[in-house]
């Protein structure tokens, strides 16, 4: 079906030459002479566009493009007129029109905008397909070529990027394309993590990646400078393409200078990787070094209470004891509010650390609450879900108000999730651990792979 245009304007006769060229281009042009007619035609039959003149007997453009916008918000409407008066287009853009063009316009002019408006989806759907097939067989040969680290590091960012590009483009078969290539290449990568990881462990390997224990001492530390305050924002469980989601919102506020991927210890685990983190120590240098707060999984009580103390020594290991600092974590709404509303008084300390849990037990809940099975069922309503949440947040809220602020900002995660479609049943004694995502005892034999 051809795309139906409603064009509203007194001087018709001069525009002739336009709507022939719209109709030989297969659209369908329907014209009115005033706001009136537009009206009542739009109440009665189905429009994809409208083009809009402003100056008009009887009703103006914009009080058209107002009643216009009541019967039926979503219509697009693009005003066609001679008047250039700054106020004129602020009116109507603020009356959210889809385009504004200034009389007199060619043929092509209306020809770009209504592509631009109507058919935009489905060019960019047809040229992301068509770049994303350019782009497969490069991916294959890299993923085929041995790749060292940092070229790992990059095939991941081309994968999340292609998968944020094909999820615009709504193409399932590309999806699914894509989601076979990006298996192949987790299953390569874990050949190449157990081929690696053990020597990249070994404290004498200058070569090895940044890892969670060492990440704040080369990345956040040589940031540090006294009298600006520095705020280190953790999000538990943020994924790369969760964070590529929400980073437009944040590039509305921040110029954000780099961006680095680290390597997050094993297993990918709060537990494991936060301590790490905050401790600059592995989990057994942590246990060793603090006995009591350290807890194993058969062990009671909180695994995460110890952080503060834990980056307080690492502060001073490093040479930074007289920094001043201030340390908060987020569990609940209650908490995140009063961050917001308290966030200014932290300007006062050279580096306030922020861990906040929300996506973490967004993820833990979409494996057991069934109205966020429903929510999150696959990881493009997953992005959305996150992406809804970091919006609406009191943490964005609150890094809002220190947008306009001397500050830096340093945003990372202690580990990502995945959500997995094949399973493995395990069979243990009675000390093996209940962790979902990853196991361990006396006894712990896979029984079966479903």
């Amino acid at each position: 079906m051809n795309t139906q245009i409603l064009w509203i304007d007194d001087e018709m006769d001069s525009l002739k030459s336009q709507i022939m060229f719209l109709k030989n281009k297969n659209y369908d042009v329907e014209c009115l002479s005033n706001g009136y007619d537009g009206i009542e035609f739009i109440k009665n039959n189905k429009i994809d566009i409208v083009l809009l003149d402003e100056s008009m007997p009887g009703i103006s453009g914009l009080e058209t493009l107002s009643q216009i916008k009541e019967i039926n918000p979503h219509i697009p409407v693009v005003m066609v007129t001679k008047n250039e008066t700054e106020n004129i287009m602020d009116e109507a853009i603020g009356a959210q029109i889809a385009d504004y063009l200034i009389k007199p316009v060619n043929p092509n002019q209306i020809l770009l905008t209504l592509k631009k408006i109507i058919d935009a989806k489905n060019l960019v759907s047809e040229k992301t397909t068509q770049n994303y097939q350019q782009e497969f067989r490069k991916i294959f040969l890299s993923l085929n070529s041995n790749p060292n680290y940092e070229e790992w590091c990059e095939l991941y960012k081309k994968i999340v990027y292609w998968e944020l590009e094909i999820q615009k483009s709504n193409s399932p078969e590309m999806q699914e394309i894509h989601y076979s290539q990006k298996e192949e290449a987790n299953n390569e990568f874990c050949k190449f993590l157990e081929k690696n990881y053990t020597q990249w462990m070994n404290p004498s390997n200058k070569n090895a990646p940044i890892m969670s224990h060492n990440v704040l001492k080369h990345h956040l530390f040589p940031l540090l400078k006294k009298g600006r305050p520095l705020f280190f924002i953790l999000i538990d469980n943020l994924r790369f393409d969760q964070w590529k989601t929400i980073q437009p919102l944040l590039n509305e506020y921040f110029r954000l200078t780099g961006e680095d991927i680290s390597m997050s210890i094993l297993p990918t685990t709060t537990q494991y990787s936060r301590n790490a983190i905050f401790a600059g120590m592995t989990p057994l240098e942590i246990e060793k070094k603090y006995p009591i707060e350290w807890k194993n999984d058969d062990e009671d009580g909180g695994k995460n209470l110890h952080e503060e103390i834990f980056l307080k020594d690492q502060l001073i290991k490093n040479n930074l004891s007289d920094i001043k600092f201030s340390y908060t974590k987020i569990t609940n709404h209650a908490n995140g509010e009063l961050l917001e509303n308290n966030i200014l008084d932290l300007l006062h300390n050279d580096l306030n650390v922020i861990v906040y849990n929300f996506v973490d037990m967004l993820s833990h809940a979409r494996t057991e609450m069934e109205v966020l099975k429903e929510l999150a069922a696959d990881e493009t309503s997953y992005r959305s879900l996150t992406l809804s949440w970091f919006e609406h947040s009191p943490l964005f809220s609150a890094l809002k108000k220190v947008a306009g602020k001397n500050i830096q900002l340093f945003i990372t995660t202690d580990h990502g999730s995945t959500k997995v479609k094949s399973c493995f049943k395990v069979l243990g004694d009675k000390q093996t651990t209940t962790n979902i995502r990853y196991k361990h005892g006396k006894i712990c034999n896979t029984l079966l792979n479903r």
